[in-house]
C-alpha cells in the first residue's frame, strides 16, 4: 500500500508547493535480498537501479560535468533546439510524468518548451533526492501542480490516483537510462509506459547511439575518476545500510564497451582475494573477479524505433546531433 507522506517531512525545509508525495520506496530488505541474491550467482551481479541513493545520486551529477560524459550535455542541447518541435507535438496542458529524476536542466528546458503544462509527476527511487527534486521544480514553476513518487519504476507500476487526470499524458525519460535495461527488459518497460500514458499520450526519450568505442570508453572512464567513485559507492552502502563487511579498497572500477553486445558494462573487479560477509553469508572473491554492476546498451535510430514500434508506440519524430553521438525521440501511442 502507498504511504502518501506530507510533502514537507524530510524536505529541504518551510512551506512547499509540492501536491504530493507518494512513498513507495523498496525497503532495506529488498535491497539486502537483491544484492545477497546477486552475490550468490554464478556470475556476481547487482542491479544498476541501486547506484541511485543520495550519495551516488550527487556523484552521477558530476560525472554528468566531465568533459569524457557527452550524454548530458548533448542532450540538453538537443531539447533546447528542438523545443518548438517538442512544444507542437506534446500539445497544451500535458501532465509530465518523468521516469526517474536527474538533470534539473532537462525537465525544466521541457516544461518551458510547453504549452502551459497542467502537471508534473516525478518518481524516484532515492526519497531525499526526489524531495529535493519537487520542491525545486515546485519552487520554479510556482503555477504547476507538482508531485512526487518514491517507487522502483522498473518493475511492474501504475501510476498512483493521486496524479491528475485531464490533460494528455507525456513521458520523459531522458539521459538515456533506458540502456541500463536489456533489450527484452527495455521493450517490457515502454510497454508499461504505453499503459501509463495511455491511448492519447506520448513519451519523450533520450537514446545514446552507437559510436567510436574509443569515444565510448572514454566516457565510461573519466579521468577525475567520478565513474570509479560512482560505481565504488555501491560497496560503500553496502558496507552502510547492510551491516556488512566490505574492503571497499580491496575493488576497482572496470568498465568496456562490449561490441559484440552494443553495450557498456560496468564491473567492480576484485584487485586480490576479496571476501564480503552480509547478513551471516560470506561471499568470496578470487583477484580479478568481478560484480556486474550496470548495462548502457546503445542503439541506432532504426534499432530503437523497431523496439518502441513492438511496445505499442509510433516514432513522432527523432532528433540527432551533427555529431550523431546522441538521440533524443517523441514517441506517440499507437
Amino acid at each position: 500500500m502507498d504511504e502518501l507522506t506530507p510533502p514537507g517531512d524530510g524536505g529541504s525545509g518551510g512551506d512547499s508547493g509540492v501536491a504530493y508525495f507518494v512513498d513507495r520506496q523498496p525497503q532495506v530488505a529488498d535491497f539486502e535480498h537483491a544484492v545477497i541474491a546477486g552475490l550468490r550467482a554464478a556470475r556476481k551481479e547487482i542491479p544498476a537501479k541501486f547506484f541511485y541513493d543520495e550519495e551516488g545520486s550527487h556523484i552521477f551529477n558530476r560525472i554528468c560535468g566531465t568533459e569524457e560524459y557527452y550524454v548530458t550535455r548533448t542532450e540538453i542541447g538537443l531539447l533546447s533546439d528542438r523545443r518548438d518541435d517538442i512544444r507542437r507535438l506534446a500539445g497544451p496542458g500535458a501532465v509530465v510524468i518523468e521516469y526517474g529524476c536527474g538533470s534539473a536542466a532537462k525537465i525544466n528546458l521541457l516544461l518551458d518548451a510547453l504549452e502551459d503544462p497542467a502537471e508534473y509527476a516525478a518518481i524516484d527511487i532515492s526519497p531525499e533526492h526526489l524531495r529535493f527534486v519537487v520542491e525545486d521544480i515546485s519552487a520554479r514553476h510556482p503555477g504547476l501542480r507538482v508531485g512526487g513518487i518514491c517507487a522502483d519504476f522498473t518493475g511492474g507500476f501504475e501510476l498512483p490516483s493521486e496524479v491528475a487526470g485531464g490533460g494528455a499524458k507525456l513521458g520523459f525519460f531522458p539521459g538515456s537510462t533506458i540502456g541500463n535495461q536489456t533489450p527484452e527488459e527495455a521493450g517490457a518497460f515502454l510497454g508499461r509506459v504505453r499503459e501509463n500514458v495511455g491511448d492519447d499520450g506520448a513519451l519523450l526519450i533520450g537514446v545514446d547511439l552507437k559510436k567510436d568505442a574509443g569515444r565510448l570508453n572514454r566516457a565510461y572512464n573519466d579521468e577525475a575518476g567520478h565513474t570509479a567513485d560512482f560505481n565504488l559507492n555501491l560497496l560503500r552502502r553496502i558496507e552502510r545500510e547492510l551491516d556488512s563487511e566490505v574492503n571497499v579498497d580491496g575493488f576497482e572500477h572496470h568498465a568496456f564497451y562490449n561490441e559484440g553486445e552494443g553495450r557498456i558494462e560496468m564491473h567492480l573487479r576484485a584487485k586480490s582475494a576479496q571476501r564480503i560477509r552480509i547478513g551471516g553469508e560470506t561471499f568470496r572473491f578470487s583477484e580479478g573477479e568481478t560484480i556486474h554492476t550496470e548495462n548502457s546498451y546503445k542503439y541506432t535510430v532504426g534499432e530503437f524505433a523497431r523496439l518502441a514500434a513492438r511496445a505499442g508506440f509510433a516514432v513522432g519524430a527523432a532528433w540527432t546531433d551533427a555529431d550523431d553521438l546522441f538521440s533524443i525521440h517523441f514517441l506517440k501511442a499507437a
